[in-house]
């Protein structure tokens, strides 16, 4: 059916946005009919406010927002469309929360292709229907051509913790077992190879995925988890640091323990990168009780995005808040914070 508010309908395959899609008036308000609520339709955008209006759920409610300024935009495995979903989704899952809500606010660049546009929040509208958490409400702001880098994404996600789950980064204890979902270092690789058009023997993808059901049985499996934390930005190396200074504790990791594919090592060693500090957006990190550690271990082998699950190592006492890795030669080292940026605009 034709909108009447439209006489054309924008050109989506040549076309670009220019400064009247930003500016309020006919053109922004095609911009949101014809790209971001046919891709993204559900029942709460559909009531076409400037908020979405819900009664909230019995429980403890947890918010987080994340900005996406991931260059290229496209990458083997995903885009920046699907990231910024899950990676909203993933952060709200790391208190154990189930996922209920997101918004989007989009950020794009005078002269950006119409045709990119639809790709990257058709990408975002399948990420949010397979996740089951629908994208409610959001925003559009066009910059003037320069001021800007293409698209930048912001999302916002709420969810809610199911009674007696309490999981924070400030939970870990000496003693306790620290686990980690599966191969570590894809997602940024798989930047750095499409973004410096790196050819390998074997294409690597990408582990953008929304880990929320991955939690919902790992919670209902163990509750009694401590800490959760997915690897994003600074790699496994950088997160297992940011949890033992929130615990006050230090940790102990065995590198023959950590799963990192061979291609992946392979591709590290030829950049001279170190995979611990490499971006993930797949994966999360696990702290429990150390005699509930194989269960865990066991339930999340028993989910997809959990098949390559291992026992990395455990936590210690330390007033240092050191994380040290007992190498494959058998020594020693100090794994610290991630000094400087090792891939610019990965997430």
């Amino acid at each position: 059916m034709t909108d009447r508010r439209f006489p054309l309908r924008l050109d989506l395959k040549r076309g670009t946005v220019d400064m009247s899609h930003g500016a309020g008036g006919r053109a922004t308000a095609q911009l949101i009919a014809e790209v971001f609520q046919a891709a993204l339709d559900n029942g709460l955008l559909a009531q076409g406010n400037d908020q979405a209006l819900f009664s909230p759920p019995a429980g403890r409610l947890v918010m987080s927002t994340d900005g996406h300024v991931i260059s290229p935009l496209f990458f083997p495995g995903g885009d920046i469309g699907c990231l910024s979903v899950h990676g909203t989704i993933n952060d709200v899952a790391m208190a154990g929360a189930r996922p209920l809500y997101l918004s989007a606010g989009f950020i794009i660049e005078e002269g950006f292709p119409l045709d990119d546009l639809v790709r990257i929040v058709q990408s975002m509208g399948e990420a949010a229907k397979a996740a089951g958490v629908p994208i409610v409400t959001g925003d559009t702001k066009v910059v003037e051509r320069g001021k800007g880098d293409g698209v930048f994404i912001t999302t916002t996600g709420i969810g809610v913790v199911p009674d007696g789950i309490q999981i924070s980064g400030d939970l870990a204890r000496p003693g306790d077992a620290i686990l980690v979902s599966g191969s570590i270092g894809d997602h940024g690789v798989s930047i750095l190879s499409k973004r410096e058009n790196l050819g390998f023997a074997t294409e690597i993808h990408s582990d953008t995925a929304a880990l929320h059901d991955l939690v919902a049985a790992m919670v209902a499996s163990v509750p009694e988890i401590h800490c959760l934390r997915d690897p994003t930005r600074g790699g496994l190396a950088t997160t297992l640091n940011e949890l033992a200074f929130q615990s006050g504790v230090g940790m102990q990791i065995r590198e023959e323990c950590i799963p990192i594919k061979a291609e992946v090592s392979a591709a590290c060693e030829l950049l001279g990168l170190d995979p611990l500090y490499v971006a993930n957006e797949g994966k999360l990190i696990a702290i429990c009780p150390a005699d509930r550690a194989e269960h865990l271990l066991a339930t999340m082998r028993a989910h997809p995005l959990g098949s390559e699950s291992a026992i990395i190592g455990a936590v210690v006492e330390d007033d240092l808040h050191f994380v040290q890795m007992e190498t494959g030669f058998g020594g020693s080292r100090i794994v610290d914070w991630l000094a400087g940026e090792q891939l610019p605009r990965i997430c």
